[in-house]
């Protein structure tokens, strides 16, 4: 790989607001880790040319620092590879403004899918900033269907329509 495919790459920046905090007052890491979640699955539709992309690993995760209520943070992505359905990457998250590490994963991998569900071979092995690979929409996405028990609760908790 070239310098350029693992360079990390600082696109997202965050405010932690009041609703992100956890108990301790500090950032809470489910929504950190969504966040980064959101930032790599964007990555990935770009890169893959598949808006149909999700995630298939994450490695150990280090909380190395805490981000506190007004923090600015800033989510870093470098390109680790590509496979033959996937491709993976590694985050670093950090303080935009003391530029300390909160959060870093070294293996975080993502597979494009099929209109079934399915692992589908995507081709490229390299990375691209060019636009060239924008999944052109062909169609609305494929939704499986709603169980029948949750289709039910849902019909029951629906309010009564008035007709005229």
């Amino acid at each position: 790989m070239t310098t350029d495919l693992t360079r990390m790459r600082f696109h997202s920046r965050k405010w932690v607001k009041p609703e992100d905090l956890n108990a301790n007052g500090t950032l809470f890491g489910g929504s950190l880790l969504r966040w980064i979640d959101e930032e790599c699955t964007i990555a990935a539709i770009l890169q893959l040319g598949n808006e149909r992309v999700v995630t298939k690993y994450m490695s150990a995760i280090d909380f190395v620092a805490s981000a506190w209520q007004g923090d600015l943070i800033e989510l870093g992505i470098g390109l680790h590879g590509f496979g033959r359905t996937s491709i993976t990457f590694r985050c670093e998250v950090r303080n935009m403004v003391t530029r300390d590490t909160i959060i870093s994963i070294d293996t975080i991998v993502f597979v494009g899918l099929d209109d079934q569900g399915r692992p589908v071979t995507h081709g490229y092995t390299d990375y691209t900033a060019d636009r060239d690979r924008i999944p052109q929409r062909r169609g609305p996405i494929p939704r499986a269907p709603m169980p029948a028990h949750l289709a039910a609760r849902a019909a029951a908790q629906a309010p009564e329509v008035l007709t005229t």
